[in-house]
């Protein structure tokens, strides 16, 4: 399949699904030339359901909605974004800041499923605790400092977590949500997503 056809499929842009195939998580890709998208992938993809929400116990959850990994110039990591061909270590510094967001707000929801083009690749826990890049006002950007990565998925077609979380909680929730569909909006990496069921559909917005 064509990233055009695959696009309508899963119904997202064609920038949207050629994320999806730079994390890594669909496997047969083909980047060389023309791109090709798997068609049993995909047909494996459309049959992913969405994310019951309503298991959470809150009334909102916040959704990080990802980009592939870029390399940064930070002291505390050398990547952002989600890739399969990050470790354990370098996927929790990628993913837990820093984010413009209300970091109580996202605390609140107790987990932070990562999305890329819908599909929830990741799940983060431990957000209680946080700090700010100094920022005044809504332009700060927040660090969640004992985030644990409660899961992540290396092969979106067959979604099994590669991460062995200790805590029960944590297993819990990764097993909810790991390669479910997930729709959110949001100008930003962060979204926040009533927990009542719906059926919308979204394109994943790029990390800020």
């Amino acid at each position: 399949m064509t990233t055009g056809q695959a696009g309508t499929a899963l119904g997202c842009s064609i920038p949207t699904v050629k994320k999806l195939m730079a994390t890594g998580v669909v496997p047969g890709v083909r980047e060389q030339g023309r791109q090709v998208f798997p068609l049993a992938a995909l047909q494996q993809l459309q049959a992913w359901p969405a994310a019951d929400l309503s298991a959470l116990g809150t009334p909102e959850v916040a959704v990080l909605r990802s980009d592939a990994p870029a390399k940064v110039d930070e002291p505390d990591r050398e990547w952002i974004g989600f890739g399969t061909g990050l470790d354990q270590a370098q996927l929790l510094a990628a993913l837990s800041g820093w984010w413009r967001c209300d970091p109580a707000r996202v605390a609140a929801g107790g987990v932070l499923p990562v999305t890329v083009a819908g599909f929830v690749v990741a799940v983060l826990t431990g957000l209680a605790e946080w700090e700010s890049d100094g920022t005044v006002g809504t332009a700060g950007r927040f660090r969640f400092l004992k985030a644990r990565l409660a899961g992540y998925l290396t092969d979106l077609t067959a979604p099994v977590n590669a991460a062995a979380p200790q805590d029960p909680e944590d297993a819990r929730l990764a097993g909810l949500l790991l390669g479910t569909r997930l729709a959110s909006v949001s100008g930003g990496p962060i979204a926040y997503v009533t927990t009542n069921p719906t059926t919308d559909t979204a394109d994943e917005g790029e990390q800020a």
